[in-house]
């Protein structure tokens, strides 16, 4: 059995590997695109949960 792996990446998003179902705020499942995913952190994305790179425009940085 494979697990999910999900790793926040340094003043960047969630990196998450593995089988994991994704759903909407209404419980509709999101189709994942690929094996490895990047969801947002930072809230500035155009693409939640999935993040589009905002986080490097913005100069999101997280907070230690």
């Amino acid at each position: 059995m494979t697990t999910a792996r999900l790793v926040p990446l340094p003043d960047g998003p969630y990196e998450l590997t593995g089988p994991i179902e994704i759903a909407d705020r209404e419980g509709h499942r999101v189709e994942q695109p690929a094996e490895t995913i990047y969801l947002c952190r930072c809230g500035h994305s155009a693409n939640k949960p999935f993040c589009d790179g905002s986080h490097a425009r913005t100069g999101w940085k997280e907070e230690m």
